[in-house]
């Protein structure tokens, strides 16, 4: 595991980790902080773009009728599983990249 230097003085894959502990927020946060280390602007691309999308589709399933009711039991369990995965892989040092949306958060960064 590479500990590349970060503009916030924290080891890389620390921050990295951090990027997902609040979800789209804490990515945010981190994309805007941290200018240097593109392994963290990655996670933390990916992270808002992962739990942005989960809260939008958390939001519209309580205001679409039929199959907003079918969605929104399963928000939940994928929000739990991908935050536990993505900062596992995150604190390992990995740059794991969710299908289509690692793509995407790559391309951004």
């Amino acid at each position: 595991m590479e500990n590349e230097k970060t503009a916030l003085g924290i080891q890389e894959h620390l921050e990295a980790l951090l990027c997902y502990v609040l979800g789209w927020l804490t990515g945010l946060l981190f994309l805007l902080l941290e200018k240097d280390n593109q392994f963290v602007r990655f996670h933390a691309m990916q992270s808002l773009v992962v739990f942005l999308g989960l809260s939008i589709l958390g939001f519209l399933s309580g205001v679409v009728p039929i199959i907003g009711p079918l969605i929104a039991p399963l928000i939940l369990p994928v929000w739990l599983v991908l935050w536990v995965l993505l900062m596992f892989k995150a604190y390992q040092g990995e740059r794991y990249k969710l299908p289509w949306i690692g793509d995407f958060a790559e391309r951004q960064i």
